[in-house]
């Protein structure tokens, strides 16, 4: 497999800033878009587009836990229990994408996350904001937190992503968090989750280096600039910024996997 040519880094370093500012807005690593503007945009090998941005991932979400600490946010309970079950989900996931098609399992996280997006938008079109109001620890139910942890962890790992879009939904939909708790404690287990995935992903083979650090450097402080964002976005623009732009990143990963 070649490595980045240095005629590939500006690209890489453009891609960085906008899913750094977006992984920091929606609460997400970003490899849904990374991925394939890494492979359209600049080049890249497909198994490095798909590994490579994980190191990166760990480097925004933790700027942009900055922010959101700031805003006491998150629910202590739901990250530890997340990340418990979530890692070793991660890295039993990370181990099985040498052997496994990713494909369809890619095409089926895209389904999931524009239905996700389209099931929340109606939800959010349809009904009034709760307010601001967090979700105590006591309140989050373990057995559906489990489950969830093991099912995004196991995928995570599989399709070489941090988990935020699918746990933020999660937290949303299932958990009746507020958004902003729900991508804050997205944002936390992201970079959690990006641990495991990286080393795995790294012992495989599959990251380039220098794709990794570009990324970084630019993903770094406008992930801090984009959770900056979404704690001053009034709830209800933020809610249809969220539900809108997982429909998007839904269709364009579906089509993206078929046409490649």
């Amino acid at each position: 497999m070649e490595f980045l040519q240095q005629s590939q880094y500006l690209p890489v370093l453009l891609i960085g800033l906008i899913v750094g500012y977006l992984s920091g807005l929606l609460g997400k690593g970003g490899s849904a878009i990374s991925t394939p503007a890494l492979q359209i945009f600049a080049g890249v090998n497909p198994f490095f587009a798909l590994a490579s941005p994980l190191p990166a991932s760990i480097t925004s979400t933790l700027s942009a836990t900055a922010v959101y600490s700031k805003e006491k946010l998150f629910n202590k309970r739901v990250i530890l229990l997340g990340a418990a079950f979530g890692v070793p989900a991660t890295i039993c996931g990370s181990w099985l994408s040498s052997y496994l098609p990713g494909k369809t399992l890619m095409i089926m996280t895209a389904l999931f996350i524009m239905i996700t997006g389209m099931s929340l938008m109606y939800s959010f079109m349809r009904h009034k904001p709760n307010g601001e109001v967090a979700v105590s620890s006591g309140e989050a139910p373990a057995a559906k937190l489990v489950m969830a942890a093991l099912f995004i962890g196991f995928l995570s790992g599989l399709l070489a992503n941090a988990g935020g879009v699918l746990f933020s939904s999660f937290f949303i939909k299932k958990l009746k968090m507020p958004i902003k708790q729900a991508l804050a404690c997205a944002v936390v287990l992201s970079a959690i989750l990006s641990v495991p995935g990286a080393l795995t992903h790294w012992w495989l083979g599959h990251i380039d280096w220098n794709i990794a650090l570009l990324l970084s450097l630019t993903a770094f402080p406008a992930s801090y600039l984009g959770a900056k964002t979404a704690v001053k976005m009034k709830t209800p623009a933020l809610e249809k910024l969220f539900a809108l732009t997982l429909i998007v990143f839904g269709v364009y990963d579906i089509f993206f996997t078929i046409m490649k």
